[in-house]
């Protein structure tokens, strides 16, 4: 039997899920939270085996989720199950030590064995994903730009980003206009938002 924590901050995508899986003979849900800085003690109390994580969570990103897994359970494998299927996710989460990453409207059947093979150690990765990421190669930002794009998400000015992430005010402006030359972008708002689709910034 193959024990299964699921993490996903809505509890009825992590219920149908749960239904879904608890069907199959060979797999049972043994936990199941609602933010990623449950995951490593809910994995650690109930001995899970695989854990199927949300990117997107409360408290902490899958991503980050993962890495902690992957750091304090070991034996523990990890398949990322996520709506937002952009290409940068995917690399960070393989970074992080996941065995698998597929999209939540993946069928029940394809999901199961996805599990079944995550377990076995196998790599499982959505194919449109798998091509994207390669085609679309690593992130171009440093991660002193990811960071100040990350501030910039929610609107402040830049002293606002300068006095967060502990800067002087030319310092952010260098990074933005360093971040939208490689995004592509015209506008700060716009580098953002073309850094979210590729996958480049986690919370």
């Amino acid at each position: 039997m193959i024990k299964l924590l699921l993490a996903d901050d809505q509890a009825l995508v992590r219920g149908a899920m749960a239904a879904l899986l608890d069907m199959e003979d060979d797999l049972k849900v043994v936990a199941e939270v609602g933010r990623g800085d449950e995951v490593v003690d809910a994995a650690l109390a109930h001995e899970a085996d695989v854990a199927l994580l949300d990117v997107e969570m409360p408290g902490m990103d899958g991503v980050s989720a993962a890495r902690d897994l992957h750091r304090a359970l070991p034996s523990c494998k990890v398949l990322m199950v996520t709506t937002f299927g952009r290409a940068g996710y995917l690399r960070q989460a393989m970074a992080a030590g996941a065995g698998g990453f597929i999209v939540k409207d993946t069928p029940a059947r394809q999901l199961a064995d996805a599990v079944r093979r995550v377990h076995q150690g196998l790599r499982v990765v959505d194919p449109a994903l798998a091509a994207q990421s390669l085609a679309q190669g690593d992130s171009p930002l440093t991660d002193r730009e990811a960071d100040v794009l990350r501030s910039a998400r929610d609107g402040g000015t830049v002293a606002d980003i300068a006095r967060e992430l502990h800067l002087s005010d030319g310092t952010v402006r260098n990074h933005l206009s360093s971040a939208i030359g490689k995004t592509g972008a015209r506008t700060r708002a716009e580098a953002v938002r073309l850094a979210v689709d590729n996958g480049w910034l986690l919370s």
